[in-house]
């Protein structure tokens, strides 16, 4: 195996980490939504908390995306 072909590896194990995101964003938003349905006098209060799971989830995807870049281009 060429040194190219395992950057090439290594990038594309990297950006697993963005599956991972995608999956904590979505179960985020949808227990969210499950309880604002079961309880909407609650669901106001707890927005702000959906939206700083939502930005750690997120920043975590880009984490490991920024680690792909570096793997492929420095």
């Amino acid at each position: 195996m060429t040194p190219e072909a395992a950057k090439f590896i290594g990038a594309g194990l990297a950006c697993f980490a963005l599956i991972g995101a995608g999956i904590g964003i979505g179960n985020i938003f949808a227990n969210f939504l499950a309880g604002a349905l079961r309880n909407p006098s609650a669901a106001d209060a707890q927005w702000g908390r959906a939206l700083l799971g939502f930005a750690l989830v997120e920043a975590t995807g880009l984490f490991g995306l920024v680690i792909a870049f570096m793997i492929l281009f420095a």
